[in-house]
Order: C-alpha cells, then sequence, then structure tokens
C-alpha cells in the first residue's frame, strides 16, 4: 500500500542506530514527533499525519521494528534505549527546539524518559504502559515477588510468537498477529479497511523476533508462574524490574500532558486480559497464589495516580477518555483522538511563553 499524498518515507543514519521515519508537512513547522508502541510501526500513525497541515510530523519506527535497524535492546535499562534513539534521531536533523512527543502504550514510557532527561514542548499519552512497568505489581507499584516473577519475555505466548516468526499474515488461528491486532489494539466493532489492515500486518510482520528483540530472553523462578525477567528485548524493557517513568513527577520545567484513554482497552486496564494477575485469578495459569499476593495489575489506577502526582507538583495535565474505543483511539476513534490533540496542540501554543 502507497503511503498517503504529503507523507514521505526516509532513512537516516544516527550516531546510534539506522533510523527509518515518515515526514509530513513544512520544514519549519513545529515539530511533532509520534512514538508507536509494542509489535507496530510509524505506519500506525500515517492516517494523523497530513492532518496536522502547520507541523512538521515524523513517525519513527523504533529499533526492532519496521525498517528501522534491527538493533538489540537492552532492556535493562528499561526504555531508556528508545528514548536516546529519539534523540539521536532529532539530532542527526538538526532539530534543536523542544517537540511534541506522542507515545502509544509501551511508548508512552519512552517519552516520558526523553522527558525526564531533556526539554520537550509537551507529551501526550495514548494508553500508555503503567509508570511501574507491566505484569506483577501491586497499587503502590511495589513488586508482588522480589525477583518480579511474571512480568517480562517468558509471559508471551508462544504461538503468537511462532506466526511472528514465521511470518504468518493469514486468520487462521486466533493467535496469528492480524488476529491479535484486532482483538486487542481496536474496539470490537471496529476493522480497518482491508488494504489498510493488510499494510499494517505486514508492518507488524517486520518485527525483530527473538531474545534482543520481540519478545526478549527469559529468566527460571521459583515464584509463580515460574518466570521472572530477562535481560532483552521489548517486554524484559517493560517489566517494572526495569520500566520506570514514576521520576516525570520530578522534571523541574513540567511540559504539559495529555493523557488519552480508550474506555475498552483490553491491555492497559485495571484487570488487563494479557496480564499475569488477571489470567491467574481467571484460572487460565494454574498455580495462581490469589489476590493477596498477586492482585490484577491496576494500570490505569497507576497511571492516573501518577498524573495526579504531576499537577500536584505543578504540572498541567489535560485528559480525555473516548467510549467504545480500545487501545489505540488514535485509530478506531480517530477523528474524537484527533480533535483532542489539535485542540491540545493549540492551548499548549498559547500558553508557552512569547519570544
Amino acid at each position: 500500500m502507497d503511503l498517503l499524498p504529503g507523507v514521505t518515507s526516509k532513512t537516516t543514519d544516527t550516531d546510534r542506530i539506522r533510523m527509518h521515519y515518515l515526514e509530513s508537512g513544512p520544514a519549519d513547522g513545529p515539530v511533532v514527533v509520534m512514538v508507536h508502541g509494542n509489535l507496530s510501526t510509524g505506519r500506525f500513525y500515517e492516517h494523523l499525519m497530513t492532518e496536522l497541515p502547520d507541523h512538521r510530523v515524523l513517525a519513527p519506527d523504533m529499533r526492532g521494528f519496521g525498517d528501522s535497524e534491527a538493533a538489540p535492546l537492552d532492556a535493562t535499562r528499561g526504555l531508556d534505549d528508545w528514548a536516546d534513539d529519539l534523540d539521536a534521531l532529532l539530532r542527526a536533523l538538526r532539530i534543536t527546539t523542544p517537540v511534541h512527543l506522542v507515545g502509544w502504550s509501551t511508548a508512552g514510557a519512552a517519552i516520558a524518559r526523553y522527558a525526564m532527561a531533556r526539554p520537550v514542548a509537551s507529551l501526550t499519552f495514548i494508553d500508555p504502559v503503567s509508570p511501574h512497568g507491566y505484569g506483577g505489581t501491586l497499587a503502590d507499584g511495589t513488586p508482588c515477588f522480589p525477583d518480579f516473577a511474571g512480568s517480562g519475555g517468558g509471559g508471551a505466548n508462544p504461538e503468537v510468537v511462532r506466526r511472528l516468526r514465521e511470518g504468518d499474515a493469514s486468520a487462521e488461528s486466533p493467535f496469528s498477529i492480524r488476529n491479535v491486532m484486532n482483538a486487542f489494539y481496536f474496539a470490537p466493532d471496529h476493522r480497518e479497511p482491508p488494504e489498510r489492515e493488510d499494510m499494517l500486518v505486514a508492518e507488524i510482520l517486520k518485527t525483530l523476533v527473538g531474545d534482543t528483540g520481540y519478545p526478549g530472553d527469559a529468566t527460571p523462578s521459583e515464584n509463580w508462574p515460574g518466570v521472572a525477567p530477562g535481560v532483552t528485548g521489548i517486554l524484559n524493557a517493560l517489566s517494572p524490574k526495569y520500566c520506570d517513568w514514576t521520576g516525570l513527577v520530578d522534571v523541574a520545567d513540567k511540559p504539559p500532558v495529555l493523557w488519552t484513554h480508550g474506555a475498552l482497552d483490553l491491555v492497559v486496564a485495571d484487570g488487563s486480559a494479557l496480564e499475569l494477575g488477571t489470567l491467574g485469578s481467571a484460572g487460565a495459569v494454574p498455580g495462581w497464589p490469589g489476590a493477596e499476593a498477586y492482585p490484577p495489575q491496576p494500570m490505569v489506577s497507576q497511571i492516573a495516580a501518577l498524573l495526579e502526582r504531576y499537577e500536584a507538583a505543578g504540572g498541567t495535565v489535560r485528559r480525555a477518555v473516548f467510549e467504545g474505543s480500545g487501545h489505540g483511539p488514535h485509530m478506531d476513534a480517530r477523528g474524537e483522538w484527533l480533535a483532542e490533540f489539535t485542540s491540545f496542540l493549540t492551548e499548549t501554543a498559547a500558553a508557552a511563553p512569547s519570544g
């Protein structure tokens, strides 16, 4: 499927990795960088890019995904590899002014980590991973077990991994990535047009599969469910052992924040359908030690609590919940999400100091 008119495909070498990205808009416009999540690429934003005609919009493929270099991910840094790659890309493009960052799911942690080290114009979260990472924590972020068992690369469904590795673009199995995408990325009644669906599936199948990419390696554990995080790959980077963006509260110059959330999200939720506390409580994973030891992770509540602390520390937060939307409201509620985002950009520009 060809790129939409007005969107171009580019590749540049940075001082870290070679990065592919999409670009639209005027070269001298305010810069918006849209960062995709796990098992996706920059093309998951393509439909939005030309709807921001006054902005220079970039949508990179992050390491291990899309057409960027298939570089290994050091999970012990959380999402700092992604944050540093973004910084390297902007430096390679000679973009020196603070940019507006958009982060979907996994990328929520990446853009927060970026902002913890560098000035940004604004942060927009789309159903971000919890500030305490994904899987195996109590409400306050304390791990259920000291070794963070139940999170990381060992929690991936092996059949999904196999079909990704084999390039399965079919709809023959619930574990085919086409069906996984339609079940978990969008609201139940949403389907992308057939040609675009085919393109998005093909983009996901560019994923680097294995210990250094998706899902990552794993470590045996004496704690339930018998596996703990490894040290490489994307799911380990998302483990609460390494993923932590609670320090956003302590940033001195706090950028305005927009938090957007799909009310029907199954991936990031209080009781996510993919999280082992939820699966154990439902009997889907034997041996669950009970709600006191290993409750379903209250992800949305954890995000809300962190952003309340951000406000109390002097930051500003705008919130938007999209009823009837899933994990990707920028796709299944495109018009409503875009209206919220453009209004936020206008509001942010009006509040920015002149000169």
